[in-house]
């Protein structure tokens, strides 16, 4: 079975006994799921087949589809009936629902989501009707949520190694870089620099290398950057949980593409669900001839290690990267040389992250000129985002390039909750910008986001409302890019910590107006001077923040006062006698007895005592908590 055509057979008849006469019962568990009660709903759908014979169906377990503010989630499919998913449910209400769909033919339509399908009920809506999907574009996450990610025939079946095939069967190397070219791929981990660009670097560097030294056993590499830091990113490792499959064709054909015959995953140890995951998906594709000798019966072979990363952020710069594959402390060196001229080991290396790997499949089955359709000019195709923060609709989304923050906050997102106004968006991570109200219609790509001051970054995206205090939030993002700076290069080590210095005092109540003009002196000095992305990115949030917040920055310094009512050094709680009934349940919630009084007299607060842990707000019933 080493031809595509007698694997995708196989494939094909696996996947089609799998489905013909039985039931499927699916439930979502990528990391999100498991989190959410996920394995609990597993069990109860497994006890409620092994309990009744009237419910004839397999359970199957799938990754995140990306709609996380309703897992856990439940899908049935019937042969000959639509798919129908449920979320979120209870392990008791699994039970219940199995049993009145299987046994009494009954569907819960108030439970339900959406039907998965051209099928439809007609009080249910379509998955493609849901506000959050109707949006999207799914090309990156096309197979999460639907084929089983430990099992490679239901990859095979929905069109996975097409792409492989292709450009084994019937093109050379310089004309899968061409291809690549020709889509106008750029890197979704970083600024976007064009992936075909990069290749084409390496293969030529490899040829060099070749023919120079033809004796060598290896001559370059790929690496594939699944060393996912930033806080509230899970792009990479949602891929990585629910279609392992993608980046392993991506990268076996980037290896083509350029003349390597070795490849390294690099994820972090922090993803455990992901490595074991991509370890099976690995295995099987050797079982296959997907990988390692005479791929596909051709005359190339590629073989993929997978690599723990220990947590460092600065891991994710990819000469640090090289540096922990080495065995070496993850620290970055001095550019150029560029891995693409001498990079892991010495010899050329190409390294994406996930979701640029993710698409090289596509590309190549369906064409770059197919596949170009999505995007604006310069920004071709979709980008994932993670989409955090205050927000109605959290969860993991794919959309084309080009849409704007208004529709993907609104329409995808559901707006800002509690009837509360938006505020900013930062995209990139730590290493992004905060971007306020004034650019909610600006368009998501690399160009836009660069001129506003931000980054497409890796796909972070934080949405904050009028409760956020921006000043805080650049503090935040600098003691996580401090404390994770490597040490290597002064403008990094000190001038963050310089920063993060003053930004401490602001929001202490202690700031200078002239810490403002030092924190504008200061930044650019790291972004220019610095060794590595980390340090030159590091001044963003600061820079934005001041750009688009001055005010905020000045309400501390010369007003004491913090807008939002968030740094505690600058706020003070007290209970409003006119609204205040007396009910006593501040006063027991409170930790340090700092409110006192009688039931039904209004309550006094002390400011000495308080601490300002928020807790008396948060249980007061009738908003009699004031925080100036």
């Amino acid at each position: 079975m080493g031809n595509y055509a007698a694997i995708r057979e196989w494939a094909d008849e696996e996947v089609s006994q799998q489905t013909a006469d039985k039931a499927r019962i699916v439930i979502g568990l990528g990391t999100c799921g498991i989190a959410a009660g996920g394995n609990a709903i597993l069990t109860a759908a497994e006890n409620a087949v092994a309990n009744n014979d009237e419910i004839k169906a397999e359970v199957v377990s799938v990754g995140c589809i990306g709609i996380c503010y309703k897992e856990p989630l439940l899908d049935i499919e019937i042969p000959g009936k639509p798919r129908l998913s449920y979320g979120p449910v209870t392990a008791g209400e699994t039970k219940r629902i199995l049993e009145n769909v299987f046994i009494n033919n009954e569907y819960e339509h108030k439970k339900a989501l959406a039907v998965i399908g051209e099928d439809s009920f007609s009080d249910i809506p379509s998955w493609h009707e849901v506000p959050f999907f109707a949006p999207q574009e799914r090309t990156v996450l096309r197979n999460c949520g639907f084929i089983n990610p430990e099992k490679i025939e239901d990859y095979i079946a929905n069109d996975g190694y097409a792409g492989l095939s292709r450009a084994l069967l019937e093109m050379t190397p310089d004309q899968v870089v061409d291809e690549t070219l020709k889509a106008g791929l750029r890197g979704r981990g970083g600024a976007g620099f064009p992936a075909g660009r990069k290749w084409n670097i390496a293969a030529d560097n490899i040829r060099a290398l070749r023919a120079s030294q033809p004796e060598l056993d290896s001559y370059g590499y790929v690496i594939c950057n699944a060393d996912e830091g930033d806080p509230g990113a899970f792009m990479n490792r949602s891929v990585l949980e629910g279609d392992p499959y993608s980046v392993i064709e991506g990268m076996i054909i980037a290896g083509y593409a350029i003349g390597a015959s070795f490849g390294y995953i690099y994820c972090r140890a922090e993803y455990p669900l992901a490595i074991e995951r991509l370890k099976l998906a690995l295995d099987q594709a050797r079982e296959k001839n997907l990988l390692g000798e005479n791929i596909l019966e051709s005359d190339f072979s590629f073989d993929i290690k997978l690599k723990e990363g220990a947590g460092a952020f600065v891991c994710g710069e990819e000469t640090a990267l090289i540096a922990s594959i080495e065995g070496l402390r993850g620290m970055p060196m001095p550019r150029p040389p560029y891995p693409a001229q001498s990079g892991l080991w010495g010899k050329p290396t190409i390294i994406n992250n996930v979701e640029t790997l993710n698409n090289v499949p596509v590309i190549l089955a369906k064409g770059a000129e197919a596949w170009s359709t999505k995007g604006t000019e310069k920004s071709k195709g979709t980008k994932t985002f993670a989409l955090t923060g205050k927000v109605e609709n959290t969860g993991l989304i794919e959309v084309e390039l080009g849409m704007s923050l208004r529709k993907v906050i609104y329409e995808i997102g559901g707006g800002i909750p509690d009837g509360k106004e938006f505020k900013a968006a930062q995209t990139g991570g730590p290493s992004g910008g905060c971007l306020p109200k004034e650019q909610l219609d600006l368009p998501i790509d690399y160009e836009a986001l660069a001129k506003a001051g931000s980054i497409m970054g890796s796909g972070g995206l934080v949405i904050m409302d009028e409760s956020t205090c921006m000043v805080d939030v650049a503090r935040y993002f600098l003691t996580f890019t401090q404390s994770e700076s490597c040490g290597k290069c002064v403008p990094c080590r000190l001038g963050t910590k310089r920063m993060l210095e003053i930004l401490t005092r602001i929001t202490a109540g202690h700031g200078k107006i002239e810490d403002i003009a030092l924190l504008e002196e200061l930044a650019p000095s790291i972004r220019d001077s610095s060794l590595c992305g980390l340090g030159q990115s590091a001044p963003n949030p600061v820079l934005t923040t001041l750009k688009y917040f001055r005010d905020e920055y000045e309400a501390h310094i010369l007003e004491g006062r913090c807008p939002a009512g968030q740094c505690k050094a600058l706020i003070t709680y007290s209970i409003d006698p006119a609204t205040c009934t007396g009910c006593m349940v501040c006063m027991r919630a409170c930790p340090t007895e700092a409110i006192t009084g009688a039931r039904k007299e209004i309550h006094v607060l002390d400011p000495e005592l308080c601490t300002r842990c928020d807790t008396c707000r948060q249980v007061c019933k009738f908003d009699a908590v004031l925080v100036v």
